[in-house]
């Protein structure tokens, strides 16, 4: 009688733990304004949440509260829109004033057809918009205000990893994460626009699979499959909950950044 191998009919070891990825959605944060002190405002939530942080976790952070803490908001009545506006503005059917602002955040239009514009940020984000946004901005309408993208979001992300590992006294990561559309896919997903502490790609060439093969194109987008998930706590609309704790993550900190994300134009077969 053969001896009992200890493993599933799957290879996985019979006794092995279950994975477990606890993600939990911040409640109770007060409307951002500029100036805030993020690392406190999550601290409180945390301490209210009754969460204890350890080395190793990572907080996912909506781009909108970041934005608003590094006052990113733009009046549209400062704004004088130029001829190039106007015409792509005619174009989407926007207001020109918007269309200034995402001329001014981008340095390529990638495509302009009604109801949005596409172009490459000055981040190197090929995104809708260049990430100008109008909804929950916490303004009187009457201002027509619209909030950007942080100036540098992983330098935005790391002073917030670094005042948080102060506090708790540990390796932490965060990430800040906004909501893109793609190319290929319907619906919009939670994206990793900026990040410290995490790793952003995680190369898996050359390593086997589990009939022993090595992998030849295997590269996975760990920021953004977090931001995904986070993003689905945060929700689209007026939930309120624009930062996730992350516990249990299948990998290992180490500094990255959001560009490891960004596909090199000459591999971006899209343009």
């Amino acid at each position: 009688m053969a001896a009992h191998s200890g493993r599933s009919p799957h290879g996985a070891a019979a006794h092995e733990a279950p994975r477990r990825l606890m993600l939990t959605a911040l409640a109770g944060l007060p409307a951002v304004q500029a100036g805030a002190d993020l690392a406190q405002l999550v601290s409180d939530a945390i301490v209210r949440a009754g969460i204890i942080v350890r080395a190793g976790d990572a907080f996912v952070v909506a781009q909108k509260i970041v934005s608003k803490s590094e006052n990113r908001w733009v009046r549209l009545r400062d704004v004088t829109p130029s001829a190039r506006a106007h015409s792509l503005a005619q174009t989407a059917g926007k207001d020109p004033r918007v269309v200034e602002l995402i001329l001014s955040e981008s340095t390529a239009v990638v495509r302009c057809v009604p109801g949005v514009i596409v172009v490459e940020h000055r981040l190197g984000l090929v995104m809708a918009n260049a990430g100008i946004d109008a909804s929950n901005v916490d303004m009187p309408e009457e201002d027509e205000v619209v909030l950007l993208l942080p100036e540098n979001p992983d330098r935005s992300a790391a002073t917030l990893r670094d005042a948080l590992q102060t506090r708790y006294g540990c390796a932490l990561g965060v990430i800040i994460n906004d909501s893109f559309g793609r190319a290929w896919r319907m619906g919009t997903i939670g994206t990793a626009i900026g990040a410290a502490g995490v790793p952003g790609l995680a190369d898996l060439r050359g390593k086997p699979d589990r009939s022993g093969r090595l992998l030849r194109h295997s590269e996975v987008g760990l920021a953004d499959e977090l931001a995904a998930a986070a993003s689905l706590l945060m929700g689209q609309a007026d939930e309120g909950l624009p930062v996730v704790h992350a516990t249990g993550l299948p990998f290992e900190l180490r500094e990255g950044s959001s560009r490891e994300l960004i596909r090199p134009p000459g591999a971006d077969i899209f343009r």
